[in-house]
């Protein structure tokens, strides 16, 4: 399954890893054993914040996935399952039978 891994590094924590030298070596071999479809790194929050799409093969992946983040880094960490175009679109009869379904019918306001 197309995951998202969001990671947020505590400033604190990040700040020690660029000062000694470690930050970009860790990342690099952490997101290595990944091997992600995709990874990007930006600021959220205030907080240095990795987003990298992963193929989560088996939740009992989720260990192995998040400890080096937490052990490296005393990361938040956070898993969301994702979908690229292809599986937007094979999911669309699902989201019609939802809305034929369930969907709310307007409500007037009275006056």
């Amino acid at each position: 399954m197309r995951c998202l891994l969001k990671v947020s590094i505590p400033v604190e924590t990040g700040n020690v890893a660029i000062s000694e030298g470690n930050l970009p070596k860790t990342i690099e071999s952490i997101v290595a054993d990944l091997k992600p479809e995709a990874s990007y790194f930006a600021e959220e929050n205030g907080k240095r914040t990795g987003f990298i799409f992963f193929d989560l093969k088996d939740t009992s992946q989720i260990p192995a996935v998040a400890e080096p983040w937490f052990l490296a880094f005393d990361a938040q960490v956070e898993f969301h399952p994702a979908m690229n175009l292809d599986d937007l679109k094979k999911a669309l009869p699902g989201i019609e039978r939802a809305v034929k379904n369930y969907r709310r019918t307007a409500r007037t306001k009275a006056a």
